[in-house]
Order: C-alpha cells, then sequence, then structure tokens
C-alpha cells in the first residue's frame, strides 16, 4: 500500500514538473514579458496610451521604450523614421519578441505601413509600388513562437482608434478577451464589389474546416446587421455599413480588403478605425495602393488556425499576411480568447487543421489575383 502511494505520488509530481515545462513553453512566446512598449515622448497622447497600456497588461519598465520624434503627422519620411529606428536599436534588448506602438499618429512610413517598418526596418522590397507582388516574410504560416530569436523581425501592432478614450476601451477589450473562449461566428462575406472579393473564392473550404471549432456563416451580402456574436468579420469592399450595429465580441478581429483602409484618418475609403470604434480588438489595412493580391491582406483560415489554437492575436493575425509591408495591423496585441495551458496540450486533437491549411495555402498562391 505505501508503495502504491508512493509511486502514485511520483507520478503526480512528473505531471506536475511536464505540465510546468509545458507551460514555461507557452510563457517563452509573444507576452507581456516579450512584448516592447514604444512611447514618443514628445506626444502626449503617446505618453498616456503607454501609462496606461503598461498598467493593464503589467508591462514591466524594462520593457518600456521611449523614443523622441515628431507627433501628431499622419506619415514619416524614409530620413525621419531611420534616425527613429536609430534610437530604438540602442536601446531595444534581444529578448523582446514583439513591439506595441502607443500612438495614434503616424501610421505610415515612406511607401510602409508603421507597423512593418518597425517590424523589418525600412526597406522598399516590402513595399514596392503599383501592380506588383513584393517581398514575403518568413513568419508567414509558421510555427515560430519566438519571431525575433528566429526570424530577426518585431511583429508590431498599433494601439490607435478613433481618439484617446477609443484606444483606452480598446485595451480593455483586448484585456478581457483573455481565457474567455468566446461563442462566437465567423461572418465570410462575399460581396458584389468583385475585384475586392477575391478571399471569397475560399469561404465554402474555410465553413468546412472550421465548422466543427466555430460556427461559420457565408453570405452573399455586401454587409451583415444586428449580429450579437461577431468573433470573425472578413469582407471586400471600399466602404462596409452597418458594422455599428453588430454587437463584437472581445478579441473580435475585422477587416475588409480595399485599397487604402489603412490610412487611418482622412481617407477616401473606410478606414479601419472604424472596425475598432464598432468593438472590434484588431483590424488590418494597407497604407499605399497594393493591388489586390490576396497574399497582401490577412488569410482568414490562418488567422483562425492560429488564433483558435491558443495564439496571442499579433501573433495570428501577423502570421495570416505572407507580404505584410503595405499593410498596418492596428488592436491589442496581447488579446488571447483561446490561449491555456490545457488547451496547448489538446492541441494534437487539430492536426487535421494543419494538413487542410497546408494544402489551402498552395491553392491560394496557385489562384490569387
Amino acid at each position: 500500500m505505501l508503495i502504491e502511494r508512493m509511486f502514485n505520488y511520483v507520478l503526480r509530481l512528473l505531471s506536475i514538473i511536464i505540465l510546468g515545462l509545458i507551460c514555461n513553453v507557452v510563457r517563452a512566446e509573444i507576452s507581456s514579458q516579450t512584448l516592447g512598449l514604444l512611447i514618443n515622448v514628445n506626444d502626449p497622447e503617446s505618453v498616456k496610451i503607454g501609462e496606461y497600456y503598461k498598467r493593464v497588461r503589467a508591462i514591466p519598465d524594462e520593457n518600456i521604450i521611449f523614443l523622441n520624434f515628431k507627433s501628431g503627422v499622419d506619415a514619416l519620411s524614409e530620413v525621419e523614421f531611420s534616425k527613429i529606428n536609430n534610437q530604438l536599436k540602442a536601446k531595444v534588448p534581444d529578448r523582446l519578441q514583439a513591439y506595441a506602438l502607443a500612438w495614434r499618429k503616424p501610421w505610415k512610413v515612406g511607401c510602409m505601413s508603421v507597423t512593418s517598418a518597425f517590424t523589418f526596418g525600412y526597406d522598399e522590397r516590402y513595399c514596392s509600388e503599383g501592380c506588383v507582388k513584393t517581398k514575403a516574410t518568413n513568419y508567414f504560416n509558421s510555427e515560430s513562437i519566438e519571431p525575433y530569436t528566429d526570424y530577426k523581425m518585431r511583429p508590431s501592432m498599433l494601439l490607435s482608434s478613433d481618439s484617446y478614450e477609443g484606444v483606452k476601451r480598446l485595451i480593455d477589450t483586448g484585456e478581457k478577451a483573455d481565457y474567455l473562449r468566446p461563442n462566437g461566428t465567423a461572418y465570410l462575406l462575399s460581396t458584389s464589389d468583385e475585384s475586392r472579393n477575391v478571399r471569397s473564392l475560399y469561404y465554402p473550404y474555410i465553413k468546412s474546416l472550421f465548422n466543427a471549432l466555430i460556427e461559420v456563416e457565408l453570405f452573399d451580402a455586401d454587409a451583415v446587421i444586428h449580429k450579437s456574436d461577431v468573433l470573425f468579420y472578413f469582407t471586400g469592399s471600399a466602404k462596409v455599413k452597418g458594422i455599428a450595429t453588430n454587437k463584437f465580441l472581445p478579441g473580435a478581429i475585422a477587416d475588409h480588403l480595399t485599397s487604402s483602409g489603412g490610412h487611418l484618418f482622412g481617407g477616401r475609403q473606410m478606414s479601419v478605425l472604424e472596425w475598432i470604434k464598432a468593438g472590434a480588438t484588431a483590424s488590418y489595412g494597407t497604407v499605399v495602393e497594393p493591388c489586390n493580391f490576396t497574399q497582401k491582406f490577412p488569410n482568414p483560415v490562418i488567422v483562425m488556425k492560429y488564433y483558435l489554437t491558443g495564439s496571442r492575436l499579433i501573433e495570428a493575425y501577423w502570421k495570416s499576411v505572407q507580404m505584410p509591408g503595405q499593410g498596418v495591423f492596428v488592436g491589442e496585441p496581447l488579446a488571447s480568447p483561446f490561449r491555456e495551458c490545457e488547451f496547448k496540450l489538446l492541441r494534437g486533437r487539430y492536426e487535421f487543421i494543419e494538413h487542410a491549411v497546408d494544402n489551402y495555402v498552395v491553392r491560394s498562391a496557385r489562384n490569387c489575383h
């Protein structure tokens, strides 16, 4: 009897050790401990946003990097960014794996988005103008949990909204999403805008792939209204009507494929900030004309694959864009509604998703416009 009790005790101890090791692997991923928080000291609003985010997400003091550059402008030049990047290089520790940018402006650097410029450094191969493909990232659809360690890049996300109060709501919503496992729906819209509707070719496939994990609704419509459970909303249109009538669950991701959704203020098309204002936790849009290459926009199946299997929002969203140089990521980077250590242990159940997604990516590359 004593031997049996000792045996059971050893088994429990081993289980705790193994689980602890697995959880430590999870903690090595992008987290509050490995996220750098960038603040512009010349922008009082940036300082307030940074202070609020630091408090909500318990960002360590050593992760906060103060930069000094011109505030209140939509775009920076290559020369201006080079000076900022030199400041950053002198201050950033190697252990940081990603950045949160604590300001609403600027959102563009030359022909790059501000998030891509801080991720890769200024490099026009990521943002060639006109209807041509741009430089791809190895982070696309990868299993990397430490992008800087593996690829020398730090995915960046802009903490922005229509106002400072809007940014605070965004941060609160992202924090509220953690471990929530919301019972939401993915809304995939095939619109009447043929040139912007290029992602819809794969929507039926996405429904067959993910319907066992989440409700997936396909609509032949330019918009959906009065939905109370929006977790994903992907569409293609210059403007999307009625989004404020919907309820976006904490952690929701929503975007519209169009040319200049990343023009955050004063653009001729709908800004991605309209999604944030309506309650989404993240969105994505391009800052220069990308043409309708699907590789330059989020691939919904990859976003959903990583998000639903526990990745943080910044990881899932960044991994879904093969050519992200022209696109700005806006949202709360650490939101993780499906993240929990126990769920990681169950991930093997979803290996079928990995194979199916690989096939999807190959076919997407062949059929992109």
